[in-house]
């Protein structure tokens, strides 16, 4: 494997990074795609493939396998946990309306050979079968020191052994015997580290946080998955440690096969619930996500399935696609579809609640054409540079809510729309901070705010003499709640949907 000359980043202790820079990451790295200053001509926007494809990077097969710990070592046992091969969930992903899916297995004793030799081979046959649809690499990560997260590896030709030489040296289940040696946060700092240092640029994996609280005891009290370690993984690797899935999987715990509802707890969240179907570190306004966005991060969020048994097959699981979707503003390619997740252009939904979500924001001048000629708007997971220390900032929004059944046969409407806005100021302190108190709901908007163009419902809004470092990000629902609440045992899930976007970033002159 390919080597780049790059002096190695030192390991960090548990709760402290060592000496690693960190300055307004959203505004300064090489994610942050601040507009610009580009008027695009009518053949140009014409010419531009970029839609919202809708995808899924939580998906397991049959290759998710359980084991006869009465041999020596541990036999996998084929569909011991997850049941379905990777060809069915291509079938069901296509048939739900996703355009990109994936592979995700998690380990345990010698299981990369397991990915390598079993998995690799089927994911292959499958990409013959469905050429339609992207069906990237990758694993559950059983992340040392936290809860299981996404390696999503980019389709090189060397994909099959990028990810064998991941989960052989440093998932924290590989080993046997395990004396849980591996089981430390040095041990995924050194992962990220060899990420960093081992592989090229384009063939550095992507990592995503799997259902971040659902080992929480509590509201705030954190389990397997902390703020530190968050903060931790992407000031070392702000371009591989990129979020965590806002809407976790198993939203279908509580349905039984003949469709009826039992006392089953979304996300198989067993302590602290859901709140409107997402974790409590998305859903809060002022929360942990907000934290982490007040710092400037690029920390995104997604929503997948975790599918590993259908719900009509006594599971808790939707098909891929069939509840959650993440959507990406991207060209229908393995690469541009991963730039776009580090990029941040992606938004989710639960239930087919909306279909497209465009943001557009802008510094007010004397007319769009000024502004734009300025470079000064910006879109999802990017930064607008407002000219002078403070602007009037116009928010223009448009959200296609289709006409079109979801899965369950119903037709969601858009009850309201919030604009959410925080301050960013800089790196915290103590790096368990887990509010922004700078977060809130800046509008809420319903029909009456709002022009209806067909399945296409437009606003615009404008923030009065913007004069801070600040982001917004978007949230939407079916429901009158104000705020999500937590999801008590039994909720149907489909009378509860909400959609979120990644932010935009405002950065003002100082």
């Amino acid at each position: 494997m390919k080597k780049r000359a790059k002096k190695a980043i030192p390991l960090i202790a548990t709760t402290v990074l060592a000496a690693t820079a960190f300055t307004t990451q959203a505004f300064t790295n090489n994610n942050s795609q601040t507009v610009a200053a580009k008027q695009l001509t009518q053949e140009e926007v014409k010419q531009s493939n970029a839609t919202w494809v809708a995808g899924d990077h939580h998906v397991h097969s049959e290759w998710s396998v359980g084991w006869d710990n009465s041999t020596n070592p541990p036999t996998p046992i084929q569909a011991g946990d997850a049941i379905y091969p990777i060809m069915k969930n291509a079938e069901k992903a296509t048939e739900y309306g996703l355009e990109w899916v994936m592979t995700t297995d998690h380990g345990g004793p010698n299981h990369s050979k397991v990915n390598l030799e079993q998995a690799y081979p089927e994911l292959l046959k499958s990409r013959e079968a469905y050429p339609e649809l992207i069906q990237f690499y990758g694993m559950e990560f059983d992340t040392p020191a936290a809860d299981h997260s996404t390696l999503m590896i980019p389709k090189v030709d060397n994909e099959s052994q990028i990810l064998f030489d991941i989960e052989s040296q440093f998932n924290k289940r590989e080993p046997y015997p395990n004396d849980g040696s591996r089981d430390t946060e040095s041990t995924m700092i050194e992962a990220l580290n060899y990420m960093l240092t081992e592989l090229d640029e384009d063939e550095q994996p992507i990592h995503i946080a799997h259902h971040p609280s659902r080992s929480a005891k509590g509201d705030g009290e954190w389990g397997q998955d902390t703020p530190e370690e968050f903060r931790n993984w992407n000031d070392l690797a702000p371009n591989i440690s990129i979020g965590m899935e806002g809407a976790p999987g198993h939203q279908a715990a509580a349905l039984t096969p003949d469709g009826e509802l039992d006392d089953g707890a979304r996300g198989s969240y067993g302590n602290y619930p859901t709140m409107g179907g997402y974790d409590q570190m998305a859903a809060k306004v002022g929360g942990l996500w907000d934290s982490m966005l007040g710092e400037g991060r690029h920390w995104w969020i997604t929503a997948t399935s975790d599918s590993h048994v259908n719900w009509r097959e006594g599971g808790s699981d939707f098909w891929p696609g069939e509840y959650s979707k993440t959507y990406v503003k991207a060209e229908k390619d393995y690469d541009d579809i991963m730039e776009s997740l580090r990029g941040g252009n992606v938004y989710v939904t639960t239930g087919d609640l909306i279909s497209e979500l465009d943001v557009k924001v802008q510094a007010g001048g004397k007319s769009p054409i000024f502004a734009q000629s300025k470079g000064n708007s910006a879109t999802l997971g990017e930064t607008l540079t407002i000219p002078g220390k403070s602007k009037d900032v116009t928010v223009t929004i448009r959200i296609k809510d289709p006409n079109a059944a979801n899965a369950n046969g119903d037709t969601p409407e858009v009850k309201r729309v919030d604009l959410i806005m925080g301050e960013v100021t800089g790196k915290v302190e103590d790096r368990s901070t887990a509010t922004n108190p700078t977060t809130k709901v800046a509008k809420r908007f319903t029909e009456e705010d709002w022009t209806k163009n067909g399945e296409y419902i437009e606003i615009s809004y404008t923030l009065d003499n913007v004069d801070k470092d600040s982001y917004i990000r978007l949230r939407g629902t079916n429901t009158d709640q104000l705020e999500p609440e937590t999801d008590p045992r039994g909720e149907d899930p489909w009378t509860d949907l909400w959609f979120y976007s990644n932010p935009v970033f405002i950065k003002t002159a100082k």
